[in-house]
């Protein structure tokens, strides 16, 4: 079973009793969105890999599922496929199913439908018709009525904007189907079986280019599975505690907390949970913000009453490691290594035997997701620091009591613990630190100049009143790319400074954020003028995709 199978197992044992929902992913770069949807109408949901097992299902328990689209064609030898089993089991649970897309195909050709390359493929925009005249039972079931499907309730227009991305399509519907909306190139881009509780769209509802999209994936959540909508991050909480307290036993759990919003959140869960049973402590590694050490450990014991931080020094070993090494998988690497010694160390300081210790990390569901894909494990973007267990050597079980989160929901459960929005509205900070912003060789030199020019850039952040405004705000520091400059009379040969800030809701996907140029123009100067070593600062004024959000 995975990583994240086991982690479903471990929350469903305390959550039985909760609604779910099943996102299957058969490899679309926006299937975390679906779940994302889900979860705003208050249900709770997973997403899985196509390739799942019966047996991933039905520990599972799901009340619905819904099929992600994906880039294959359904008639391809290597098209991936729900498997026979799978599909006896929705029809002997009569689970509901929604078929997004790919999701959508692969439903109409396994139930005997046509799929076939479209004349004309379908990509943007597109104006979805809505048929008002679809045949209904009543819902007594006495009688039939006429109107539009329920997937579309709530929907004022009968011309509804869409967003199509697919090049095939739907050119026979199985039987006990039929078409509840249409386009002007796909007649059934939407279809139903009202008996069967199937529904299938052939664009993307979970997108925000489709503008009632949400309301559609609500609709099928709420109104055809019939699930209530009352999951929410209290009863997360809780169920979540009670999840740590029956793994726990007899012994204590040890985290390396960083200060930041998923560390934060991820230590006060365990301290409420169990109090001094949980041993935290910080890896100063040198590659961390501005006097970071130093304010977070006070910050977090004024926040979080009865907890005390130990933080460690070992700046020299990562500076020592990290000489010369410019490759930045590479450099992950040595920092993630140098990063598990330290904790060995801490936890030996401590005098808990490694058997009697469960490991805090602050995974969450975007680096889950990320790190995975239909196949297994994706062509790599990036190791994430965050994913992954611990040498073998430490016999130790790791417990991640966030991973199943996406970050806005990690900062609902920072409020339901009471701490304040200095903690809980904090940006991102990854575990590598300023190792995977100095691109090239790290140093003391270049880690203290860049930890300076970031200062000044949140400082000005905060003061003109951009930095809630924006998911994620850094300075990348460019030593291998020196510019020519002059200051008085003297020409310069420095570094390169680029400023970056996105707003994004999920972090699965982002948009650079528009700065005023008065702002940039200030914080330019600043870092100009008080960072020495540095006469260039530019704005990075890409996306994720195609970029990512981090520069290595």
């Amino acid at each position: 079973m995975s990583n994240g199978a086991k982690s479903a197992v471990d929350m469903i044992a305390g959550m039985e009793k909760q609604e779910r929902i099943l996102v299957i992913d058969f490899g679309s770069q926006v299937s975390h969105l679906i779940c994302r949807r889900v979860r705003e109408a208050g249900v709770y949901c997973e997403l899985r890999s196509c390739l799942l097992k019966l047996d991933d299902v039905t520990s599972f328990h799901p009340n619905g599922i819904i099929l992600s689209g994906g880039p294959h064609s359904v008639y391809d030898k290597e098209a991936p496929h729900l498997s026979k089993e799978i599909w006896n089991h929705i029809d002997e649970k009569k689970l509901p199913v929604f078929g997004i897309c790919y999701g959508q195909q692969e439903m109409c050709h396994f139930l005997g439908g046509k799929v076939e390359p479209g004349v004309k493929r379908e990509f943007g925009h597109a104006e979805l018709l809505i048929r008002e005249d679809v045949a209904h039972l009543s819902a007594d079931g006495t009688k039939k009525i006429k109107g539009r499907s329920p997937i579309f309730e709530g929907i004022s227009t009968e011309r509804v904007p869409v967003w199509m991305s697919h090049g095939d399509k739907v050119t026979q519907i199985p039987s006990g189907f039929t078409s509840i909306a249409y386009t002007s190139n796909t007649e059934y881009a939407a279809i139903e079986d009202q008996t069967r509780h199937f529904y299938g769209v052939q664009f993307h509802p979970e997108v925000t280019h489709t503008p009632s999209g949400a309301t559609m994936i609500k609709n099928f959540v709420l109104k055809v599975v019939g699930c209530k909508g009352e999951w929410n991050m209290h009863d997360f909480c809780q169920k979540q505690i009670d999840i740590i307290m029956n793994k726990l036993e007899d012994k204590y759990v040890v985290g390396a907390v960083s200060g930041g919003v998923d560390s934060s959140v991820a230590a006060a869960l365990v301290h409420k949970a169990i109090g001094d049973r949980f041993r935290p402590f910080m890896v100063d590694t040198g590659l961390l913000r501005k006097d970071e050490a130093k304010i977070v450990k006070e910050r977090l014991e004024k926040h979080i009453p009865g907890m005390k931080l130990k933080v460690l020094d070992a700046s020299g070993d990562f500076y020592k490691e990290l000489s010369g090494v410019m490759e930045p998988e590479k450099k992950r690497k040595i920092i993630g290594r140098l990063f598990v010694e330290a904790f060995e160390k801490a936890v030996s300081e401590m005098g808990l035997p490694h058997e009697r210790c469960l490991l805090l990390q602050g995974t969450l569901y975007p680096d889950v997701i990320e790190s995975t894909s239909y196949k297994g494990p994706s062509s790599v973007i990036k190791t994430h620091h965050n994913v992954g267990g611990l040498p073998d050597r430490m016999k130790m079980e790791v417990i991640e009591p966030l991973r199943l989160l996406f970050k806005d929901e990690v900062r609902a459960l920072g409020n339901e613990l009471g701490l304040p929005v200095t903690s809980v509205m904090r940006h991102p900070f990854p575990g590598p630190g300023l190792g995977i912003r100095i691109i090239g060789e790290v140093t003391k030199e270049s880690a203290d100049t860049l930890s300076l020019a970031d200062d000044i850039y949140i400082e000005e952040l905060r003061k003109n009143g951009h930095y809630d405004k924006i998911g994620q705000a850094f300075a990348v520091l460019l030593p291998t790319v020196r510019s020519v400059g002059v200051m008085g009379d003297h020409r310069t040969y420095e570094n390169v400074c680029v400023l970056r800030a996105v707003t994004t809701t999920d972090f699965m996907t982002a948009d650079w954020y528009d700065m005023p140029h008065d702002v940039l123009a200030k914080i330019s100067n600043r870092i100009i003028n008080e960072v020495k070593g540095i006469n260039r600062v530019c704005y990075d004024v890409s996306s994720k995709p195609p970029a990512t959000i981090e520069w290595e």
